[in-house]
């Protein structure tokens, strides 16, 4: 059993942030993104969007977390992001209303693959649950490759299921397609 918990990201955590990213998409999605795309990745240019992320983030709603693993040492190990939704939570076409209020979105959602089946997912997606309920949201909002089935299937395993709406990232002009996952965030009755 893995020793692990949650903290909001910190200004110092924006390098291993990218570096996780980093290392996540070239082992993750190196089936479903062009290996150009993935090779020429600016790690130095993530870090900076990840500072600016968790020093300056766009309200009080939108957050970094990661989590970290301890062993003799500790370890960020993965990292989830999320915020109000707003125009990037929507579907090609669907209007600014179509999610309605209430709705948090998550942005990222990543465990570097050596760090895997730990619980690290889960404490990040309990964490972003337990935040977003006190913030007042009730339903949460992600995107997700369609080749990504671990990530479907973890999302799916704690209630998350399609939504109906899709699209289609432009990745250096191959078609990417992608599910949208919604889930209630009203707390579960006994």
């Amino acid at each position: 059993m893995a020793l692990g918990y949650v903290r909001p990201a910190r200004p110092e955590d924006a390098g291993e942030i990218a570096r996780i990213q980093l290392a996540t998409w070239r082992v993750a999605y190196r089936r479903m993104l062009p290996r150009h795309v993935l090779d020429n990745l600016d790690e130095a240019w993530l870090a900076r969007r990840w500072s600016a992320a968790i020093e300056a983030p766009p309200s009080a709603g939108h957050r970094v977390l990661v989590a970290v693993e301890q062993a003799e040492q500790s370890y960020l190990v993965g990292f989830a992001a999320s915020g109000p939704a707003d125009e990037e939570a929507l579907a090609p076409g669907e209007p600014a209303e179509a999610l309605g209020t209430g709705v948090a979105a998550v942005t990222d959602l990543l465990v570097e693959p050596r760090w895997g089946r730990r619980g690290h997912g889960s404490r990040l997606l309990a964490a972003s649950v337990d935040l977003w309920r006190e913030d007042g949201f009730t339903t949460a909002v992600a995107w997700a490759f369609e080749g990504d089935a671990a990530m479907r299937k973890f999302l799916g395993s704690t209630g998350w299921e399609p939504d109906g709406a899709a699209r289609a990232l432009d990745v250096d002009d191959m078609l990417v397609a992608q599910l949208r996952l919604h889930v209630s965030l009203a707390p579960a009755t006994d």
